[in-house]
C-alpha cells in the first residue's frame, strides 16, 4: 500500500540492502499479502475488501508488489505477514533464532505501524541489538516518523542515518 512519504526513501532502502548485501547479512524482506476476499485481514480494514474486488494487499495484487528498485534475491529470505508486527503469527523469531541471529536492522514503512510494532516486538523478544536506520524509514508525514523514532530510541534502539550506519561497523 502507498504510504505518503514512503516513495522518498526507496533510494535509501536499496542502499542500506545493498550494503546489508556487502557485509553477509542476511536481508529478510517482510510483506503483507492477504486473501483477495478480506478473510484474514484486521477488522478495521475489511471494508476495503469486498466481493468482486480484492483489496489493496491481496495476494497477487499491484498493492502487494515490492516498489520498483526492490528486489528480492535468491539468497534473500521472504516473510509474509498479515498484521504491523513481522512477528505476530509468523516464524520469523523461530526462524532468526535458529539462525543464530540476535541483532537486527529495520528500514521500510510505516514507522508508526509496522515498523514500531515490529521493533518493540524485537526488543520485547530480547534481540541484542535493534537498530532502525532513521531515513530509510517513514511514515505519512514527518512529525509522525520523529515521535515513534524518539519512542524507539528510548527503549534502547539504535537510530542512525543511513549515512552513520554505513560507516559504522554494524
Amino acid at each position: 500500500m502507498r504510504v505518503d512519504g514512503g516513495q522518498a526513501i526507496v533510494p535509501n532502502v536499496i542502499k542500506a540492502v545493498e550494503v546489508a548485501r556487502r557485509r553477509g547479512i542476511l536481508v529478510i524482506w517482510v510483506v503483507r499479502e492477504h486473501d483477495p476476499l478480506g478473510r484474514d485481514v484486521e477488522l478495521f480494514r475489511q471494508h476495503l475488501y469486498s466481493v468482486g474486488k480484492a483489496g489493496p494487499t491481496s495476494r497477487g495484487s499491484v498493492g502487494a508488489e515490492l516498489v520498483d528498485g526492490l528486489v528480492i534475491k535468491e539468497e534473500d529470505y521472504k516473510v509474509v505477514k498479515m498484521r504491523f508486527s513481522a512477528f505476530f503469527a509468523t516464524h520469523l523469531n523461530s526462524f532468526l533464532k535458529t539462525a543464530g541471529i540476535d541483532s537486527l536492522v529495520v528500514v521500510g514503512v510505516q514507522t508508526p505501524n509496522c515498523i514500531r510494532q515490529t521493533v518493540f516486538d524485537a526488543v520485547a523478544l530480547d534481540y541484542k541489538y535493534v537498530t532502525v536506520i532513521v531515513d530509510a524509514t517513514a511514515s505519512a508525514t514527518p512529525e509522525i516518523h520523529l515521535a515513534n523514532i524518539f519512542d524507539m530510541k528510548n527503549v534502547g534502539v539504535a537510530t542512525p542515518t543511513l549515512e552513520e550506519w554505513c560507516e559504522s561497523d554494524d
